[in-house]
């Protein structure tokens, strides 16, 4: 997290959990952690491309991308930060008006 005179984290000081390692490499891209009303979300580099000011943090063999403004906020990468979708289920569609 950001020190008390608010400098940018060095990658080192990030933790990645061992989830958020074996994820990435499942999916054989760089990720990038942004910001989402929800908070902090790690999203494929092919959904959210790295910005030149991002802090990059390696994840085994790929790179995760940290927002600066994520960054002051984290001190670990973990799967909460993973989305996940839960179907919903609907009830057939007619056609019937």
């Amino acid at each position: 997290m950001y020190g008390a005179n608010d400098a940018v984290p060095r990658p080192e000081e990030f933790e990645v959990s061992d989830d958020v390692i074996a994820y990435v490499a499942e999916r054989k891209t760089d990720f990038r952690i942004c910001t989402s009303c929800g908070g902090p979300v790690l999203l494929p580099v092919s959904v959210k491309p790295p910005k030149p000011t991002d802090i990059r943090v390696p994840a085994g063999d790929r790179t995760i991308y940290v927002s600066i403004y994520q960054a002051r906020y984290l001190d670990t990468i973990h799967r909460g930060m993973i989305p996940f979708f839960v179907p919903r289920c609907r009830p057939p569609v007619s056609n019937e008006y």
